[in-house]
């Protein structure tokens, strides 16, 4: 992932995407850079329009967000979240003996 965001700090930066440049980004972060993968990089973008690929890219959706804080406090909310897994849990076993119930009729 380092080798495209690299890419697109320097696409966004407005700085042509070399393997030098590419190189450069990788090594200030901290990254050991894989000429190999560089080279890959920027053979696969050449001739892409970003600003197009970026406009045309499917929305991601984000991840769930919590419900505004209660006031309960931590502790509180834990037994009623371990209460939901277990019925979870129940459903689950519940529905596998009823499967077991059914297969159990078909051989007699």
């Amino acid at each position: 992932m380092e080798y495209i965001y690299s890419a697109m700090l320097l696409h966004s930066a407005g700085k042509k995407i070399t393997e030098e440049n590419i190189k450069k980004v990788l090594t200030a972060a901290g990254v050991k850079a894989d000429d190999t993968r560089i080279k890959a990089l920027t053979a696969s973008l050449e001739g892409v329009d970003i600003d197009e690929a970026i406009k045309n890219a499917a929305p991601i959706a984000a991840p769930a967000t919590a419900a505004e804080p209660s006031k309960e406090t931590p502790s509180e909310g834990k037994p009623e979240e371990k209460k939901e897994e277990k019925k979870k849990k129940e459903e689950e076993e519940v529905s596998e003996e009823e499967a077991a119930a059914g297969l159990g009729a078909l051989f007699g």
